[in-house]
């Protein structure tokens, strides 16, 4: 049985090398089997009435308890109150009135719900220990035309890894050379294996299922995204959960309950049967040991499921929140702008329209302008480059092509220039319009837009669906703010935020009572995130973003996120289902016992498999090895 305050190897499950910890748990299981079948065996001698019985159960109650009460005793000088210290009290009582076969009985039960409940939590830690099976330890290693072996533990950053067929992938990297598909699921949950052609990106722990690729390596070990994941559940109690601490203290609550109910049945009673059955019936074990296994179980699975979660705390916070402040550039949309209309003027063709642009902004570094030059890369436009060129901040370019003047950029550019724009309509706010203009005339407008996210509206509106409310908050403009948030079905949105008054909106949505989870990838996001209840990075942000949230998503899937917040939801409910099971329990059980209902052979079946019942309740969270 676990003690009531929370043991730290629970939540954070060790991970010693597999033979070492292979040989303790046999150690320990053989020893617990052996203590089990001693037990039994004395039992079976009781109910076969041998000779001499009464000595023998005596020592084997105090054999076979022996683990019970060294925890009873090493809390009782430290002044804690816990159910082995309730339960060896209920044993020598029964012992001090001759209930010898009582006391072994229960004694035998005990030991059996702890294997049971070993076993359990083992399956806990090794949900997380699996992991490691799935990351390879050697690698091979491009040097010129050389392909060498190496231990993934000598590897370096930069160094070109071999991936061959049917091989897991040992590092984090970008693809150089080859064309594949790989299985990420371990990883961003995708059931569809992802095609790698180079600048691709790949993660350690996921499987290259057919050509070969060489990969540039970004990350080893624990900087690895995989490595990251282990890291989250192994630290699960780093910041304890309030639950958890609700826990504790209503676990002791119902020891002194036990207890007290115990000395009222025998004053009133003075039944010591009765009195026993009262102190044994009783148990916190359920919520002492149920509790810290749903965190790790909720932990891990998000992990499963893409979502670093840095804690018991955050796994529970992020269950209550009522508002998600989404940021718009690389959250909700891809941050890479992309042409998406191009309007012609005059007898200008679409081609020329977008050559002009192209050849303009292939000197740029702006963003709009890359946008430009990638369409007609894409479009297969051959580009030369312009014989001049004049960059206007904020304003955009004149340059000289083929001996003639052409001008990309606003409007403001164009009427300084003298270029009549009057067969313009009214500029449109959804998108970032670039007028192309040569040799005095207007000749076209491009229309360039950050792409949204394929999952943004889902993601939106499964949050809708239960309850909570969506908003934007983006320092871009009205117009662009509000036709993302229109796409992706969100009502509210603030636009034009500066960077440093994003915290202060997040700070005001608190003051205002919300619970509230803030959605950001960049440097400028970081205040916000902090300021939130929950603060969620999105995994190909900024280094900065990720180090101040709580919550990080592998893969940039913003549903992993909102599987998250089922995740903790359903923690919460199996929780709270236990705390209520539990307290109906021994509710019932004390009132039954105190009035003589229950002998305390009873009384001790009912307190092992409520116990039992509750354990595995909570093992219901953890991830199954296909997941």
């Amino acid at each position: 049985m676990m003690t009531v305050e929370k043991s730290n190897s629970l939540a954070a499950p060790s991970l010693e090398p597999p033979d070492h910890q292979h040989a303790e748990h046999h150690s320990v299981e053989r020893e617990d089997l052996i203590r089990i079948a001693f037990v039994g065996g004395v039992v079976l001698m009781g109910i076969l009435n041998v000779p001499y019985f009464h000595l023998i159960g005596i020592a084997a109650t105090f054999i076979g308890g022996y683990p019970i009460f060294e925890e009873a005793f090493s809390n009782l000088r430290e002044r804690r109150m816990t159910m082995e210290l309730s339960m060896s009290i209920a044993l020598f009582a029964a012992l001090a009135i001759s209930e010898v076969f009582t006391a072994l009985v229960i004694t035998f039960f005990v030991l059996i719900a702890e294997a049971l409940e070993a076993l359990t939590m083992r399956r806990g830690r090794n949900a997380v220990k699996q992991l490691l099976s799935l990351l390879p330890q050697d690698a091979f290693i491009r040097t010129g035309d050389m392909v060498q072996e190496r231990k993934v533990s000598q590897l370096q950053l930069d160094e070109i890894v071999v991936i061959k067929p049917g091989a897991r992938i040992p590092v984090d990297g970008i693809v150089t050379a080859g064309h594949t598909f790989i299985d990420q699921a371990t990883i961003t949950g995708e059931s569809v294996p992802s095609e790698k052609v180079p600048g691709s990106v790949v993660y350690a722990g996921t499987i290259n299922q057919s050509g070969t690729i060489d990969v540039q390596t970004t990350g080893i070990g624990e900087d690895t995204a995989f490595g990251k994941i282990i890291h989250a559940v192994e630290t699960a109690d780093r910041f304890q959960a309030p639950i958890q601490k609700t826990a504790d203290r209503l676990a002791g609550y119902l020891v002194y309950f036990a207890i007290s109910c115990a000395v009222l049945t025998f004053l009133i009673t003075r039944n010591m049967t009765s009195t026993i059955s009262v102190i044994i019936v009783a148990g916190a074990c359920g919520i002492a040991a149920g509790t810290p296994l749903a965190i790790l179980g909720g932990v891990g699975r998000a992990a499963r499921s893409g979502s670093i979660i840095k804690g018991g705390l955050f796994l529970e916070l992020l269950g209550t929140v009522d508002t998600v402040v989404f940021d718009k550039t690389g959250t909700l949309t891809m941050g890479v702008p992309e042409v998406t209309a191009i309007d012609t003027s005059g007898d200008a063709s679409r081609e020329e329209v977008l050559t002009v642009a192209a050849i303009a902004e292939s000197v740029s570094e702006h963003p709009l302008g890359k946008a430009i030059v990638a369409k007609a890369h894409q479009e297969g436009l051959t580009l030369s480059n312009p014989s001049e060129f004049q960059y206007n901040p904020g304003q955009g370019i004149k340059c000289v092509i083929d001996g003639q003047e052409a001008l990309i950029g606003n409007r403001s550019l164009f009427k300084q220039n003298g270029y009549s724009i009057t067969a313009l309509n009214d500029e449109r706010t959804d998108t970032s319009e670039v007028l192309v203009g040569k040799s005095g005339q207007l000749i076209g407008v491009i229309h360039v837009t950050d792409v949204l996210r394929t999952e943004a509206k889902k993601a939106v509106s499964d949050l809708q669906e239960m309850g909570v409310k969506s908003i934007l908050l983006t320092g871009d403009s009205k117009g662009i703010a509000n036709a993302i948030a229109k796409s992706v079905g969100i009502v509210e949105v603030a636009a034009e935020v500066m960077p440093d008054e994003k915290q202060d909106y997040i700070k005001q949505l608190k003051d205002s009572g919300k619970l509230v989870a803030m959605v950001g990838d960049g440097v400028n996001d970081a205040p916000a995130l902090i300021e939130a209840t929950v603060g969620v990075a999105i995994g190909s942000g900024t280094d900065v973003a990720r180090e101040s949230a709580d919550v990080v998503l592998i893969g940039n899937d913003l549903t992993r996120f909102v599987e998250a917040v089922k995740i903790s939801r359903r923690c919460k409910r199996v929780i709270m289902t236990n705390f209520a099971g539990t307290l109906i329990v021994d509710g019932l059980g004390v009132g039954l016992a105190a009035f003589g209902c229950l002998n305390p052979l009873i009384a001790a079946f009912i307190h092992v498999s409520s116990e039992l019942v509750f354990i595995l309740n909570s093992a219901r969270l953890l991830p199954r090895n296909s997941e």
